[in-house]
């Protein structure tokens, strides 16, 4: 038995109607179900056919998914009480369904496309056949996953969106030619097994890819408003400094940090976690230069008050 994924309604900050996140919770619920027992199958047919140690990795990977999965499903039926949602409550879904999941860098549709394909590929390497030997339900399956790598390579960046489009390109002939063996009834058994893993393994990595971007475009807007935080901490601290000089008989002689020597946020992964680090060692410092200048300050205006 294998499942497929609902289409999620709406998007992130503009909610669906009421009934159409209805349908799709409905339909989630028994795809929750649907793939568990899948995955318990796919175990199964991995202990007996003597290939568990290989495959272990992507099944506790599959399992672990659809745990991330179920805990946001049972958050998302929190929020949407029986139907009985607000505007206020609306957006609380909405954001459940399409924000990242916990531990995850991708949305609750993403994480269970992603699940379809890591199943699909499992399936593929057990050689199980998720149709039984019923070509055309499978054809129509691939059709449907030809559609949604055509909608992920539209959120690729604009430099690997061709190189992305190229591979459904070549997707898509095969299946096309697949299609037009099985009309004219040829046997498509042996094609259709290779075609199925080769497009769960593009769908995988265009997904895990978006995810990742994301993640590195959240991680980096975080550290431009970290930095603009210190920037603003760093000219409040500067008059600090200069109101303590100008007071204070012996005041402390501290640098104050200049943030915008840190330059730009980095946009690649290894500059970006250097740059955080630097951010809080800047932080650190500030804190320095803050305390010493406040208790100096502190001290001279109780030396001023004592008799």
């Amino acid at each position: 038995m294998t499942v497929l994924a609902p289409a999620a309604p709406g998007r992130l900050g503009e909610p669906a109607d009421p009934p159409r996140y209805l349908t799709y919770l409905t339909a989630l619920d028994d795809w929750i179900a649907g793939r568990r027992a899948e995955l318990d199958e796919l175990d199964a047919a991995a202990q007996a056919s003597g290939s568990a140690a290989e495959l272990t990795a992507d099944i506790r990977l599959g399992l672990a998914l659809w745990q991330a999965i179920k805990t946001r499903y049972d958050a998302v039926l929190v929020a949407w009480d029986s139907g009985r949602v607000g505007p206020a409550e609306a957006d609380r879904v909405s954001a459940l369904v399409w924000g990242g999941l916990d531990a995850l860098s991708m949305s609750l549709p993403e994480a269970t496309r992603l699940s379809d394909a890591l199943a699909g590929q499992l399936r593929q390497r057990l050689q199980l056949d998720p149709a039984g030997s019923e070509a055309p339900a499978r054809l129509r399956t691939a059709f449907a996953q030809l559609e949604r790598l055509r909608d992920q390579v539209a959120l690729e960046p604009a430099e690997a969106r061709p190189a992305a489009a190229s591979k459904v390109a070549n997707l898509e002939a095969r299946l096309e030619a697949i299609a037009g063996k099985a009309s004219r009834g040829g046997d498509v058994g042996g094609l259709l097994g290779p075609f199925e893993a080769d497009a769960a393994v593009l769908e995988r990595d265009l997904i895990v890819g978006g995810a990742e971007r994301r993640r590195s475009s959240d991680a980096a807007g975080a550290a431009g408003r970290r930095r603009d935080e210190l920037a603003a901490r760093e000219a409040s601290l500067r008059q600090l400094v200069d109101h303590v000089v100008a007071t204070v008989a012996h005041p402390p002689r501290y640098a104050v940090p200049h943030v915008a020597a840190l330059g730009p946020v980095p946009a690649d992964d290894d500059g970006l976690r250097a740059y955080t680090e630097r951010l809080g060692r800047v932080a650190r410092a500030l804190d320095v230069v803050q305390l010493a200048y406040t208790q100096a300050l502190a001290d001279d205006e109780a030396g001023r008050r004592r008799p």
